[in-house]
């Protein structure tokens, strides 16, 4: 085995978790893998026999590509962030081992949602910091500030976090039951059981891409949100719909003659649906890679 090699071996070793961390940090699978890249080929072109702690250096390597793609999103004004959903990960009910690194830690679609209300700072420092332990003297060089700096960047985005997006039910038979139960309702068209399953203060995002006029569709509270009963039930009737984990938890994949037309992620809590995330843009749809057995 020549150097290169070995350094390619050594870098795979922390592929999973250089992924995990730049998806928390974007939101989106495909750039996450262009981080990752960039990170190999800063690697390749380092010293790397100078390189203490190999880890370390590319977790530090990849929070600061991320930064910079974050930076590069505000500053061209393209797709507003809170205008769309983040790119699910969708696998089999029995999750694959790459998909389980990128999802642990409970990296749930409403979590990513708030993620992305936050500015490119605090957003570097709750996910390196609250969600990977990284200490603030580390994460403060990445920043250019201080850690008293980083640390008060990390308290603000947690502030904005917590209770925003609600800890999903761990029991995934109880998850399954409860969107069990939305899809029959959605497809015997009753309200009634609809309105049992939703939580009061449910919110339900629909993101349609440029076929949704005004961006992301965002409705509030259960009544609202059972007001789109025909629509559900028209997905439940005239598509295949298949179970599947959306981000780590019991999810729905539509499909019509083959062709996958939405994603539907839900957050479960106390056995009641507070979130609805529907992602129906055939764009971004056709870039996700469904490579789960049911699909």
């Amino acid at each position: 085995m020549n150097d290169s090699d070995f350094l390619a071996g050594r870098f795979e070793a922390h592929r999973g978790h250089l992924k995990a961390v730049a998806y928390r940090m974007l939101g989106s699978l495909t750039e996450a893998d262009d981080a990752v890249q960039e990170a190999w080929l800063r690697l390749a072109r380092s010293e790397s026999d100078d390189i203490d702690n190999l880890g370390g250096w590319l977790t530090t390597v990849v929070g600061r590509v991320c930064l910079d793609m974050l930076r590069s999103r505000r500053l061209r004004q393209e797709d507003p962030l809170e205008d769309r959903l983040p790119d699910p990960v969708v696998t089999d009910e029995v999750v694959d081992p790459e998909h389980q690194v990128v999802l642990a830690d409970s990296v749930g679609l409403a979590l990513l949602v708030v993620l992305e209300s936050l500015n490119p700072a605090e957003r570097l420092a709750f996910v390196l910091h609250d969600l990977f332990g990284m200490p603030f003297e580390e994460i403060a060089p990445i920043l250019g500030r201080t850690p008293v700096a980083a640390r008060k960047l990390a308290s603000r985005a947690r502030q904005r976090v917590q209770g925003a997006a609600p800890a999903p039910d761990p029991d995934p038979a109880a998850q399954r039951r409860v969107v069990d139960a939305f899809l029959a309702a959605a497809r015997g068209g009753d309200l009634t059981a609809l309105l049992a399953v939703l939580d009061p203060d449910v919110t339900l995002r629909a993101d349609g891409g440029k076929a949704l006029p005004g961006g992301m569709k965002v409705l509030h509270g259960a009544q609202a949100v059972a007001g789109q009963l025909a629509t559900f039930h028209r997905m439940a009737t005239t598509s295949t719909t298949r179970p599947a984990l959306v981000n780590g938890v019991a999810g729905l994949v539509n499909t019509v003659d083959g062709e996958l037309i939405s994603i539907i992620g839900f957050t479960i809590a106390d056995e009641r649906i507070v979130g609805i995330d529907i992602l129906s843009d055939p764009e971004r749809l056709a870039r996700l890679d469904l490579a789960g057995p049911e699909l």
